[in-house]
């Protein structure tokens, strides 16, 4: 029996990849800004549904390439990196008038490369966009163009939506472009390509079909956008390639304008559950028996819990908890290092920052990053 597509009325976390050639003018190197509202009230239907919404943005270097007149020609480094300073201030007041209407606010969020490969500005980024989405904001990520250099990029927004997919657990990823999903062939040349609904596998023959971009201000291909696919559905998100170019681009989605679905293995958090189980411990903590029965009712692990801690690791590692008794009771991402977890055990989370000198986080692991 084939599988279902899925379908984004049964989104709950979403990620929304929009590219340069659809926010920008290309003739006139303008913002659309009649597009932008027309996303700006799918965002708001979603989240009145209770979906929580990110938007990874292109368009920062387009819009600041226009303001600073220079041109259509291809830009070196410094001169790209300070169109993007002049852009994202463009940029991200552009979203903001946008979603204020609809009550929505705003958050800038700018990340590099750097930022997913190293543990601690990754559980930085991952904790700052949690508390953003907790508190009913809409993320507008973008790559930090004013200060990436080629080593720390990732080089187009495909890729760092299909990350920022898996950083904040979402279920859905929509990757808005000017093509209506992936074909057995380029169309634009190959009359006899197939569109194809729904991807269960990413095998060879799916990515030999990959082509290059498709317009001018793309980055990403159709290569580009497999590799997201890959990272976004290994990591239980199933993801979508859609046109967006008309206005109302989600809420065409959602009412059945074609597109390609990549379907999922497995769901985001048992995904993330998978993976911290198969990490190897680097340390333990032993936590009293009021802490073990709040860890079993669901709960966060908090410092006044802890009654030891052994090891020597750092911030983001996977570490055992054990009980009074010294069996394991699961496995979970530290918060601190195993210094500051000696200092802060057996305390209330309310001391932590006269014990430390500076603010912490309450939980020592979050119920979100541990496994029982």
């Amino acid at each position: 029996m084939a599988a279902l597509s899925p379908r984004l009325a049964q989104a709950r976390r979403l990620v929304v990849k929009i590219g340069s050639a659809l926010l920008i003018d290309r003739a006139t190197g303008d913002l659309r800004a009649g597009w932008l509202r027309a996303l700006a009230e799918d965002v708001a239907a979603l989240r009145s549904r209770g979906v929580d919404v990110v938007l990874v943005s292109s368009g920062s270097i387009a819009l600041g390439r226009e303001a600073l007149g220079l041109g259509a020609e291809a830009l070196p480094l410094e001169r790209a990196q300070a169109a993007a300073a002049v852009g994202q201030i463009r940029l991200a007041r552009a979203y903001e008038e946008a979603l204020a209407p609809h009550g929505l606010t705003a958050a800038q969020v700018l990340l590099t490369l750097e930022d997913s490969k190293d543990r601690r500005r990754y559980l930085n980024a991952r904790a700052t966009l949690a508390t953003l989405l907790r508190l009913g904001a809409v993320p507008i990520v973008n790559e930090n163009d004013t200060v990436a250099t080629d080593e720390i990029r990732f080089g187009d927004n495909d890729r760092l939506a299909a990350q920022i997919a898996v950083t904040v657990g979402a279920d859905q990823l929509i990757l808005l472009s000017d093509v209506d999903g992936l074909y057995t062939a380029n169309p634009q040349i190959d009359a006899t390509a197939r569109h194809l609904p729904l991807i269960e596998a990413i095998t060879p023959e799916i990515a030999a079909m990959a082509g290059g971009a498709a317009s001018h201000l793309s980055k990403g291909g159709m290569r580009t956008k497999l590799m997201a696919a890959r990272t976004a559905t290994g990591a239980g998100c199933a993801m979508a390639i859609a046109r967006g170019e008309a206005e109302h681009a989600l809420r065409n989605l959602e009412q059945g304008a074609r597109s390609t679905w990549f379907l999922p293995g497995i769901d985001p958090q048992a995904a993330r559950k998978a993976w911290i189980s198969a990490t190897k411990p680097q340390g333990e903590v032993t936590v009293d028996a009021g802490a073990a029965r709040a860890l079993g009712a669901g709960k966060s692990l908090l410092p006044a819990g802890v009654t030891k801690v052994t090891g020597n690791f750092g911030r983001g590692d996977s570490i055992a908890i054990l009980d009074t008794g010294g069996a394991t009771l699961g496995h979970g991402l530290a918060r601190y290092t195993a210094d500051e977890a000696r200092i802060i055990a057996g305390r209330r989370s309310a001391e932590i920052e006269a014990l430390l000198g500076y603010p912490g986080r309450a939980a020592l692991i979050h119920r979100d990053d541990m496994v029982l």
